[in-house]
């Protein structure tokens, strides 16, 4: 498989679906978060960071060869699915009160969406990019992030 570099606008387009709420989330964070927060595992933190900016760049760099040409265009058509239902469970967050309980709560089948559905969203990117370097930065995220906010989900439980 050769990967294609060039300048991705879906690739910026995914990054701003995941950085918008992001932002709005940073300007007001819930009450209780930068407690629970304390007690994450440097080791998951550290995997998270180096796949945010691994995610990032790749996100950029990587084109699809295949552009939208069936049966690549599925997993693009997948990956926008994920990042739709993403959108959505922030906005059932902001409007429910943006409560620290809401963050983590499913949605539908899906644990802990806030987390969970961009990371996977990415690493269908990265199979439409046919980009394993991609996946593989999608995955170390996903370890990192999907792991701290199932800690988080674990603390506020036994709360």
């Amino acid at each position: 498989m050769t990967m294609h570099l060039g300048f991705s606008v879906v690739g910026v387009a995914f990054l701003l679906m995941l950085f918008v709420p992001n932002i709005r989330w940073a300007r007001n964070q819930p009450d209780g978060y930068a407690e629970i927060s304390r007690h994450e595992s440097r080791i998951l933190l550290a995997l998270e960071r180096i796949g945010q900016v691994a995610t990032t760049c790749t996100a950029v760099v990587f084109i699809s060869p295949q552009g939208f040409e069936l049966p690549w265009l599925l997993w693009l058509v997948s990956a926008l699915v994920l990042m739709a239902l993403y959108e959505l469970a922030w906005a059932r967050y902001f409007k429910g009160g943006a409560r620290l309980t809401d963050m983590y709560a499913p949605l539908g089948p899906v644990p802990v969406p806030i987390a969970t559905l961009p990371v996977a969203a990415f690493v269908l990117l990265g199979i439409w990019h046919q980009s394993p370097v991609a996946g593989l930065s999608a995955v170390v995220l996903g370890v990192g992030h999907i792991g701290i906010h199932l800690g988080h989900l674990q603390e506020l439980a036994g709360r």
